[in-house]
């Protein structure tokens, strides 16, 4: 078990658990899956619905509600097709990458994360991110991080923020169920040694929250 170094200069690394991170993997697949299914059925049916009102109720003024639920339901259908594009793209990524053997990075510089399915780095200074939160998410803990308010992929000091595998867990769309950044028992040190790290780079202004 790695601590956080005395040596300021010297970084503060993460490892992860290859075997923990292909069953997460599967594991995330499977319910990002069902949750677009679930959408899609949700919104055929209320536009079958709203179609069904259009033709029975033919000219009884219905037909601005119906438009209205219409255009309501195709965004979850629209879903649907984005989240298997995302996992086309993410699965082509890694037919053609090996695992990334360091989950993050932390040093006075600032933190590094490697969001699976990435094709680079998240690299953060400090003055953007307030650490990571702890929660369950599918039956297993997870660690997501935590951005000041405001913070995006086109902010100063901020690089990777804009990649799609990175959205989807960073800032993840409305309608896709959130998985989490980083498994917990996948990384190769405790919560508590990696928020003792997160506060000693960064003056104390980034932790752990549970």
């Amino acid at each position: 078990m790695q601590v956080p170094p005395q040596d300021s200069g010297a970084p503060f690394v993460v490892g992860v658990d290859r075997e923990a991170v292909m069953r997460r993997r599967e594991v995330v697949r499977t319910v990002e899956r069902r949750g677009a299914w679930i959408t899609l059925a949700i919104g055929v049916v209320g536009i079958a619905a709203a179609l069904y009102a259009l033709l029975a109720f033919r000219g009884s003024g219905m037909w601005p509600f119906a438009i209205l639920l219409i255009l309501a339901m195709i965004p979850l259908v629209l879903s649907t097709v984005m989240v298997y594009r995302l996992q086309a793209e993410r699965q082509q990524w890694y037919d053609s990458n090996e695992l990334q053997p360091v989950a993050m990075r932390m040093s006075l510089k600032g933190l590094e994360l490697a969001c699976d399915g990435a094709a680079y780095p998240v690299v953060l200074q400090w003055q953007t991110v307030r650490g990571f939160r702890q929660q369950k998410l599918l039956g297993q803990y997870v660690l997501d991080l935590d951005l000041v308010p405001g913070v995006s992929a086109t902010t100063a000091g901020v690089r990777g923020l804009d990649q799609a595998p990175v959205r989807s867990v960073v800032k993840p769309n409305p309608l896709l169920r959130p998985t989490g950044l980083f498994l917990v028992k996948a990384l190769d040190q405790p919560v508590h040694i990696i928020d003792e790290a997160m506060k000693h780079f960064s003056g104390g202004t980034a932790q752990v929250r549970r």
